[in-house]
């Protein structure tokens, strides 16, 4: 993938595949590093199935007989000299602690980091694709954080739903906002 902003849609909709109610997307950026982490409370892999989702000729879908987003994840981290963990829990296993975590890092100096690219239309798009599942969204770069909570603005919202066009301009501006003002400061 051409950009970092695409893996994460990719990984974040396996998420809610995997029946997530809530998916966190951290980035943690500074001048040296992009640690990548996308965590869910969906209902886990087995140790098997985390071993094998970093085969691209591994996948849980039907349309096609192959998945990439995951083994192209691990490419570009390790690319940069970084590295891709994945740790799960099954919902049968641990009942009220289940999930998955992929965390990637890269090393952003190397000549092969993939730009993060439009991450901002990622996130929306995540939103208006899947308006009844909360996002967490966090993007720290040097310290200071753009960020996103679904459920905080379903409070507020009191029953209007995330897809509604007011609602995604809105998403789509208070990230951007927050961005420029870190660009700004």
């Amino acid at each position: 993938m051409k950009e970092l902003s695409l893996n994460i849609l990719d990984v974040a909709e396996n998420s809610v595949k995997a029946g997530a109610t809530l998916t966190e997307i951290l980035i943690d950026e500074n001048d040296e590093t992009l640690v990548l982490t996308i965590k869910d409370d969906g209902c886990g892999m087995s140790e098997d199935i985390v071993k094998s989702v970093i085969d691209p000729f591994y996948t849980t879908r039907t349309t096609r007989s192959v998945g990439l987003g995951i083994p192209l994840l691990k490419l570009a981290a390790e690319q940069t000299e970084g590295k891709l963990e994945i740790q799960s829990k099954t919902e049968e296993t641990y009942p009220d602690a289940h999930g998955t975590t992929v965390k990637a890092t890269f090393f952003k100096r190397h000549i092969d980091f993939t730009p993060l690219g439009d991450v901002t239309s990622s996130i929306v798009t995540l939103i208006q694709g899947h308006p009844d599942t909360d996002f967490l969204f966090i993007h720290t770069i040097n310290g200071k954080a753009v960020s996103l909570d679904t459920r905080e603005i379903r409070a507020v919202l009191e029953g209007v739903p995330l897809d509604t066009y007011d609602v995604i301009k809105w998403i789509e501006g208070s990230i951007n906002e927050q961005y420029s003002e870190i660009q700004n400061s």
